[in-house]
């Protein structure tokens, strides 16, 4: 890394179970305009934009372009997208800052999963050939990925409930969750998950800016620095991996540094209860980070955004000083396929 760059701003929609009321744009921009509010930038003033979303969710191809209206695309500005959860993109604004061509960029993500059956459009994740032709919903596979921890012994199902229950009531804190409080752990939906091990079904927005060097210290009281990100992906086939552990996500970790001194804060996106095991083990956290304070993908799982949302989380308590070196996890594909990690840190206080 040539450039440091911070998140200086973050802003988050209420998370709601349905917003037919609301398009794409219209669910976007205010959240476009808290975080530019937030920093005294206006649009012109932005180097770079990029975002990520998904047609499949919308149902249209390049529906990305409608969302630009939410931005203002005239005069031309420079601008990109990524196929994925908006996390994707801030890495890719990252390395924009890193090149000098831009000193500030403004990165959002949403996602609309109400309109039709989610389970069903993340099959299209899948090979083409051997798996996606089944059709195994993301919950199955979830369950798959449970069970084979539970078999092995690294967990069971009154520890996944408690998984459940802490983050559901630290969301209680969190006015924007989608739900928030004590939530009955419910029935099974597929053994050995139960309703409350799997995540809400959603839609949300979020949004960040992000500044290089003196840059951020003007627009933020205190930045949230990023250390260290990097992704990596396991196999496609989830025939040949060992659903137990993620090494993509500890080599990511082990590449952004996160392993060089302690974290206080952790926020995972772990949108199943054993996927929170499973990254807990390849992070090396300790008993002693706080984890999902803001009760993270099991509160509000808006897909595409909440990789985001939880970068934006940890920065969020980096600003208000209650953090002041966190662990960012984002993730995409089925049990933990691809794996994103960044390091936040503040200055010294």
């Amino acid at each position: 890394m040539n450039r440091d760059v911070a998140i200086v701003a973050f802003g988050q929609t209420d998370h709601l179970r349905r917003s037919d009321e609301l398009s794409e744009v219209e669910m976007l921009m205010p959240v476009l305009h808290e975080v530019l509010a937030a920093t005294g930038l206006r649009t012109g003033d932005i180097g770079f934009t990029c975002s990520g979303s998904s047609d499949y969710l919308a149902g249209r191809a390049f529906s990305f372009t409608m969302a630009l209206d939410g931005v203002g695309a005239w005069p031309p500005i420079s601008e990109s997208h990524v196929e994925t959860d908006g996390a994707w993109a801030l890495y890719e604004a990252w390395v924009k800052l890193q090149t000098g061509d831009a000193d500030t960029a403004l990165v959002y993500a949403y996602g609309k999963s109400s309109p039709g059956s989610v389970r069903d459009v993340l099959t299209r994740q899948l090979d083409p050939y051997y798996l996606g032709p089944l059709w195994p919903d993301s919950v199955a596979l979830a369950a798959l990925q449970a069970q084979a921890l539970i078999d092995a012994g690294a967990t069971d199902e009154q520890d996944l409930a408690a998984v459940a229950a802490r983050s559901r009531d630290a969301a209680a804190g969190n006015p924007h969750a989608q739900l928030r409080g004590p939530v009955p752990h419910g029935d099974y939906l597929v053994r050995p998950l139960r309703t409350g091990d799997c995540p809400p079904i959603g839609d949300g927005a979020a949004a960040v800016v992000l500044a290089a060097g003196e840059r951020a210290g003007k627009l933020c009281g205190r930045p949230a620095w990023i250390r260290g990100i990097d992704h990596r992906i396991e196999a496609h086939g989830l025939g040949v991996r060992d659903l137990t552990d993620s090494p993509s996500t500890r080599l990511a970790a082990a590449r952004a540094g996160a392993f060089a001194r302690p974290v206080d804060t952790a926020e995972l996106h772990a949108p199943f209860t054993a996927q929170e095991v499973v990254l807990r083990g390849a992070l090396r956290l300790g008993d002693d980070v706080t984890v999902n304070p803001s009760g993270g993908a099991l509160a509000a799982n808006p897909v595409m955004a909440a990789g985001l949302i939880r970068l934006g989380e940890a920065a969020a308590r980096i600003h208000r000083g209650a953090s002041d070196r966190a662990v960012a996890h984002a993730t995409s594909g089925p049990c933990l396929q691809q794996n994103l990690v960044a390091v936040l840190e503040g200055d010294p206080r």
